[in-house]
């Protein structure tokens, strides 16, 4: 009974998003845009607005017999050009070793040439097409993970869905593939949903598969509120401009970040599903009628209304009267280290603190691998280095690999002296040079704490 009113309420918001909103402001012209992949993302391309890469595409059984197998890479992305709700799509993660034409999919089974011949068989055939009618086959690059979504996101792209609406993006969500959904970032086929603060770009409420809410990643003690999404306010813009070149009124427009390329357009979705109203515990309804009828000159107007009216409180205007920008207490940051190598972990905002400090562990895996272990030798070695001057500590430490410098840090349990190195810190975007003390953080919960020297440019919201 009760699933029975659900899927009633369900669909008659359907039918009311689809009289209201997708009839009178997506003309036929835009859906079958919208519809055809391909096209649209040539359309898209031409507008400047970045696009997934297209590998090549089969049209025709003949096309099929003939084709360069050799022009596929290690990994790609099969799809429909007419697909609908992730049907039909094909994700391969690296080539089998020492197997020509082997592939192996991201349940790690592997799958050769004749394998992907008799899907794109079934795609010619319509099999995963709207209404079932003859279809076009087309391979694209595999965007790559980006670090922050690797503990949350099973083997595939976690994409972000936007709701653009008259200019104003009205509600987005979070998607992550699960292993249920095959890693395919779809909640019909089981994978995660999670609303976003449209002012912040802060995960809220998340849904697994059609409305089961959840606070963490199955199996994990992952908790899915509170991601920063990078890129927020590029990809409202990257989801407004689409709407303006397509030409629609009212559509989904789905984007993944690109390890190396950073926001990327994947597709415009002229039937957007209605799990993201559960994911932000609101309806669309009433969001879409506030904004109906206002006239948004911009992209960039439209993305600061729609922050404004269904976000919470907008960073920018402090932002821009202080310019300084405003963080929490807990940052995501990312580390650059020697020879460019990069860590994004989670710190911790200590403004209590002089110097920022990194776990030694953490130092390693940034290349200061010979600086550590020299390190923890001289301090196993000189038991007396309180007693020693300013200039016999540096007679000590100044042979280990990378130092920069040694620094006093003075607590209620008496001072220390530790190492310095130099590395780059990316915080809200805004990089930072600068020397990091070395200390064991293995038993706190924070690898690395910022402290007070690192925070210049920033204001610290302790309710973030």
């Amino acid at each position: 009974m009760f699933e029975s009113i659900k899927n009633a309420q369900k669909l008659l918001g359907m039918n009311a998003r689809n009289l209201s909103y997708i009839r009178p402001f997506n003309r036929k012209k835009a859906k079958r845009l919208a519809d055809n992949k391909i096209m649209s993302k040539r359309v898209l391309g031409k507008a400047g607005i970045p696009v997934s890469k297209l590998i090549a595409k089969i049209k025709s059984i003949e096309e099929l017999e003939n084709f360069d197998w050799s022009v596929l890479p290690s990994s790609f992305a099969l799809k429909p050009n007419r697909g609908f709700g992730g049907g039909g799509i094909l994700v391969v993660y690296g080539k089998k070793k020492n197997c020509e034409g082997t592939w192996i999919k991201s349940d790690g089974s592997t799958i050769n040439i004749e394998d992907i011949k008799s899907h794109v068989l079934n795609i010619l055939d319509g099999a995963f097409s709207l209404s079932n009618t003859p279809d076009i086959a087309f391979f694209e690059e595999r965007l790559t993970l980006l670090k922050l979504f690797k503990p949350y996101a099973y083997k595939g792209i976690p994409d972000i869905r936007v709701i653009v609406f008259n200019r104003i993006p009205v509600m987005a969500m979070l998607r992550l593939p699960t292993r249920e959904s095959g890693g395919k970032a779809n909640l019909v086929l089981g994978g995660i949903g999670v609303g976003i603060d449209l002012a912040t770009g802060v995960t809220t409420t998340a849904v697994l598969g059609k409305g089961k809410i959840i606070d963490y990643v199955p199996g994990t003690r992952m908790l899915l509120s509170g991601i920063k999404i990078p890129y927020w306010k590029d990809i409202l813009l990257l989801a407004v401009k689409a709407q303006e070149v397509s030409g629609m009124g009212y559509l989904g427009a789905d984007v993944a970040i690109d390890r190396e390329r950073g926001p990327v357009f994947l597709e415009i979705n002229a039937r957007p599903g209605l799990s993201i109203q559960v994911a932000n515990l609101s309806g669309l309804r009433e969001r879409l009628e506030r904004i109906k009828g206002l006239k948004i000159k911009t992209a960039e107007r439209g993305v600061r209304v729609g922050r404004d009216l269904f976000g919470g409180e907008i960073e920018e205007e402090v932002e821009d009267i202080s310019g300084r920008k405003v963080i929490g207490t807990v940052e995501k940051i990312k580390l650059i280290g020697k020879n460019g190598k990069e860590i994004e972990v989670e710190a911790k905002i200590d403004t209590g603190a002089g110097f920022t400090s990194i776990d030694t562990d953490l130092a390693e895996q940034l290349g200061f691998e010979d600086t550590v272990r020299e390190y923890q030798r001289i301090e196993t070695a000189y038991k007396d280095l309180r007693a020693m001057s300013k200039e016999e500590r540096w007679d000590i430490f100044k042979s280990i690999p990378n130092i920069e410098s040694t620094i006093a840090i003075h607590s209620a349990s008496g001072s220390t002296y530790r190492p310095t190195i130099k590395l780059s810190i990316v915080m809200d975007s805004v990089e930072i040079p600068t020397k990091v003390t070395l200390i064991n953080r293995s038993h706190l919960k924070y690898p690395i704490i910022i402290g007070k020297r690192n925070l210049r440019k920033f204001l610290i919201d302790v309710n973030k």
